[in-house]
C-alpha cells in the first residue's frame, strides 16, 4: 500500500537524510536496515560474552564466601589485599591462624573480626 506522503527523515545507520514514504521508516535502503541488523546482533552477542564472563569472574568469590577456612591466597582474593599484606597482618597478631602442615589457614570468623 503506497501513501502520497513524502516525509525527510535522516538515517539511523550511515546519517544521510533522504525521502521517506512512512512515518515509521528508519534507514534508508536495505543495504542500511541489513547492516544495522547485523551490527545489533552483533553488539547483543557481545553483551551475552560480557556477561557471560563477568559470572566466571565472580564465581570464585562466591564459593570463596561460603568457606569457613581460607588459604591465604583465597582470604587475598576476598579482601581484595595482597598475599604478603595479609602476611604482615599477621606477623603483627592482627589476624589468628592455624596451620595444616607447611599451609597457612585462616578462618572466615577471623576475617570478619576485622571489620567490627
Amino acid at each position: 500500500m503506497s501513501s502520497n506522503i513524502y516525509i525527510n527523515r535522516i538515517c539511523q545507520h550511515c546519517k544521510k537524510e533522504f525521502t521517506a514514504r512512512t512515518t515509521v521508516t528508519k534507514y534508508c535502503s536495505d543495504n542500511c536496515a541489513k547492516r544495522a541488523y547485523k551490527l545489533r546482533t552483533k553488539e547483543s552477542k557481545i553483551q551475552v560474552s560480557h556477561e557471560e564472563t563477568q559470572r566466571i569472574k565472580e564465581k570464585p568469590i562466591e564459593e570463596i564466601k561460603t568457606k569457613e577456612f581460607l588459604s591465604i591466597a583465597e582470604a587475598s582474593k576476598l579482601l581484595g589485599i595482597s598475599p604478603r599484606t595479609l602476611y604482615r597482618m599477621i606477623a603483627r597478631n592482627e589476624l589468628k591462624i592455624g596451620k595444616a602442615g607447611n599451609r597457612t589457614i585462616i578462618k572466615r570468623s577471623e576475617i570478619d573480626k576485622l571489620f567490627i
